[in-house]
C-alpha cells in the first residue's frame, strides 16, 4: 500500500473527529500519472475495479490493468488528434471503457465532458456547440450515435467520432427460458478472461472503432506535460430554467474528493466500495473514481440498464461490498424488498446524497441492517461540502456539518450571516479559491459572476443551522414556497407525509394563488392498498397539521401513478410546477 492520500493532505483530529483538512500538490499534479500509475507500478496486483453486467460478464481490473489499458487508449486517442486542452464528449453509461477513457484524457491533458445517454437532438447540439467539442466517444447501444449523426453537421468544432461496442449493458433480450437471444453474442465465459477486454468491434459510417483501435495501440505511453491548474473535467448541470450550465473543473477537483471517499464514504484499501451512478453524471466520479482510487480502494461497477432493487441487494452479498452509497430514491425502492432474503452481512457503512434524506428511511435502514445512513451534500460544482463524517453522530434529517476543507456559511440576501434557526443560502468561501470548487461556468461570465461574488460561491440551496452547527436542508431557492409571507421548504412537509402509511412517494411544490401568492401542493403516489378519496385527502392534511406548523399543510393534494424524475432518480419538482403554471394560465384564458 502506497498511502498516496497522505501526500496530498495535512489533517488533524480531535477525539476521533476530523478538525482540519488542507490539500496541497505539485504544480504538475495529474491524477492519471501520480495516483493510478504510481499504484500500478508499485503495487500492480491491487484491485481497482470489479466490473460486471446482467448478462453474466465479469472482469476484475488491477491498477496495473488500468495503466495498461489507459496507456493504450491514450495512444489511440493521440493518433486521433486529441491532445492538451481539447474537449471530448464522453457518453459511455457504465461500460468499463469509461475508466480507460477518463484516465487517458487526463494523461493527455484533454478535458473530459461526460454526458447522459438520454440526450435528444437539441440537447446534443447545445453541448457540442456550446462546449466546443472536438471529439465524441459514445456507446453503440441505444440511440446515442443516431442523435450525434443527426446534428453533428451543424457543429463545426467536431472532428472525430469514436464508437464503443460494450457487449451488454443489461440491454440484451432474453427468451422465456432465460437464454440470451442473438446467440448470446459477446457475453458470458467467452469474455471473462483478459483476452475479452475490448474484444468486440463496432462498424458505423463516419465513426472510428474504439475497441479495435485500443487493442492495436501500444501500451507504452510517456508522461506528457500537464498542469494541476489546467481544465480537466466539465459537466453540464441543469437548472430550473434555460440551458444547462457548463461546470468547469481543474485537476484539484480530484483531490477534493479525498474528503468524499476518506471521511464520508469511509472506504478502506482492503474493502469494496459500491456507488450507484451513471457516468454521465457527477455522482460517478464522486463514488467510482477519484477519491476511492486516491484511497487505493476497489470499486464495484454494475453495467445495468434499469434499476432493480433486488439485483443491487444481491450484488452486495455476492461481491462482499463493504461500503455503499445510493440516492434516497434507491434506498426507498429497497425498502419495498424483503431485506431478510439478501446477505448484507459484509456491509459496514452506508451513505447517501443527491436529495435530502427523510427520517423514516433513516430509521428503516438502521432497523433492518443495523447501519446508520450518513448523509452528505455537494453539487456538480463541488465535492462533498457538508456531511455527517466518520465518527460523527448524525441527526436524522440533518445533512450534517460543513466539512473542514471549506469555510461554509448560511447567508441572507444582503450577504450577512443568518442567525441560528434562520433560513438562508448555503455559501462557500472562495477567498482564497479552495481545491474542488469549480473554476467557472464555461463561456458564461454572467452566470459565473452571479454565482461567485463577494468572496463566496453561492450554491442556490437553502438551509438553516441549529445551535450545535448541524445544517438542515430547506430546498433550492426555486423550490422554496413563499405563501402568505411565510417561506416554506418542501422537504419538511414531504418527510411528514412519508411517515403516513398511505404515502409511498410525494413531492411538495407551490402553485399560483391570487390570495396567498402561492399555495402548498402535495403530489402523492399512494402505497398499495390505498385509493384516492376526499376522506383520505382530509386525513393527510390533518396529519401534516398535527406534525408541523399548520400554515405548512398542503391545501391541494393530487394523486398520481408516478412522479417525474431525472435519470438519476431525483424528483423533478420543476416539472410539476411548470405543469401547474401552464394549467393556471390556461384556466385564466378560458
Amino acid at each position: 500500500m502506497r498511502r498516496i492520500n497522505e501526500r496530498f493532505v495535512t489533517e488533524t483530529y480531535e477525539d476521533g473527529l476530523l478538525t482540519s483538512f488542507d490539500i496541497h500538490c505539485e504544480d504538475d499534479y495529474n491524477f492519471g500519472y501520480d495516483v493510478v500509475d504510481d499504484i500500478a507500478i508499485n503495487d500492480p496486483t491491487r484491485r481497482a475495479m470489479v466490473w460486471c453486467n446482467p448478462e453474466g460478464e465479469e472482469h476484475i481490473f488491477t491498477f496495473a490493468d488500468m495503466k495498461t489499458w489507459s496507456d493504450k487508449t491514450a495512444n489511440f486517442l493521440a493518433e486521433c488528434g486529441i491532445g492538451r486542452g481539447d474537449k471530448v464528449l464522453v457518453i459511455l453509461r457504465r461500460h468499463y471503457q469509461f475508466w480507460f477513457v477518463a484516465l487517458a484524457l487526463a494523461k493527455l491533458g484533454a478535458v473530459m465532458v461526460p454526458a447522459t445517454f438520454m440526450l435528444k437532438e437539441h440537447d446534443m447540439s447545445y453541448r457540442l456547440v456550446g462546449a466546443g467539442i472536438k471529439a465524441v466517444i459514445a456507446t453503440s447501444v441505444g440511440e446515442v450515435a443516431d442523435v450525434v449523426d443527426a446534428v453533428v453537421g451543424e457543429c463545426p468544432t467536431v472532428e472525430t467520432l469514436i464508437l464503443v461496442e460494450p457487449g451488454g449493458a443489461g440491454l440484451t433480450e432474453r427468451a422465456e427460458d432465460g437464454t440470451l437471444l442473438d446467440g448470446g453474442r459477446g457475453f458470458g465465459p467467452g469474455l471473462s478472461g483478459p483476452e475479452g477486454i475490448c474484444a468486440l468491434s463496432a462498424e458505423r459510417e463516419g465513426w472510428l472503432d474504439f475497441n479495435t483501435g485500443v487493442r492495436n495501440a501500444s501500451d507504452i505511453f510517456e508522461r506528457r506535460e500537464t498542469r494541476a491548474a489546467d481544465p480537466m473535467l466539465m459537466y453540464f448541470s441543469s437548472g430550473t430554467s434555460g440551458n444547462p450550465k457548463m461546470v468547469l473543473h481543474d485537476s484539484l477537483y480530484s483531490l477534493g474528493h479525498l474528503m468524499t471517499a476518506k471521511h464520508w464514504h469511509n472506504v478502506r484499501p482492503d474493502g469494496l466500495h459500491f456507488t450507484i451512478a451513471d457516468t454521465g453524471w457527477g455522482k460517478a466520479v464522486w463514488g467510482k473514481f477519484y477519491g476511492q482510487w486516491l484511497m487505493e480502494a476497489c470499486v464495484l461497477t454494475y453495467d445495468f440498464d434499469r434499476f432493480h432493487a433486488g439485483e443491487i441487494l444481491d450484488l452486495i452479498g455476492r461481491y462482499n461490498v463493504t461500503t455503499f452509497c445510493a440516492p434516497p430514491t434507491m434506498y426507498r425502492l429497497m425498502m419495498q424488498e424483503d431485506l431478510s432474503a439478501f446477505n448484507l452481512s459484509s456491509l459496514e457503512y452506508s451513505t447517501t446524497a443527491g436529495e435530502a434524506l427523510n427520517p423514516d428511511l433513516f430509521d428503516f435502514w438502521q432497523e433492518h441492517t443495523g447501519l446508520t445512513i450518513f448523509e452528505g451534500f455537494g453539487q456538480t460544482e463541488t465535492p462533498l461540502t457538508i456531511g455527517n463524517l466518520t465518527n460523527s453522530t448524525p441527526r436524522p434529517g440533518s445533512m450534517g456539518k460543513p466539512v473542514p476543507l471549506y469555510e461554509v456559511a448560511i447567508l441572507r440576501e444582503d450577504g450577512t450571516r443568518c442567525d441560528t434557526g434562520e433560513t438562508g443560502e448555503i455559501c462557500i468561501s472562495i477567498d482564497p479559491h479552495p481545491a474542488g470548487i469549480m473554476m467557472e461556468y464555461y463561456a458564461d461570465p454572467e452566470k459565473t459572476a452571479s454565482a461567485m461574488h463577494d468572496g463566496w460561491y453561492h450554491t442556490g440551496d437553502t438551509a438553516w443551522a441549529d445551535e450545535d452547527g448541524y445544517y438542515w436542508y430547506v430546498g433550492r431557492n426555486d423550490d422554496v414556497i413563499k405563501s402568505s409571507g411565510y417561506r416554506i421548504g418542501p422537504f419538511e412537509i414531504e418527510s411528514v407525509l412519508l411517515e403516513h402509511d398511505a404515502v409511498k412517494e410525494c413531492a411538495v411544490t407551490g402553485v399560483p394563488d391570487e390570495l396567498r401568492g402561492a399555495a402548498v401542493k402535495a403530489t402523492i403516489v399512494l402505497a398499495p392498498g390505498f385509493t384516492p378519496t376526499d376522506g383520505l385527502t382530509r386525513e393527510l392534511q390533518m396529519w401534516v397539521k398535527s406534525q408541523t406548523a399548520p400554515y405548512k399543510y398542503p391545501r391541494i393534494i393530487e394523486y398520481v401513478e408516478q412522479l417525474p424524475r431525472t435519470v438519476n432518480g431525483k424528483i423533478r419538482r420543476v416539472a410539476i410546477r411548470e405543469a401547474d403554471e401552464e394549467a393556471h394560465v390556461a384556466e385564466g384564458l378560458v
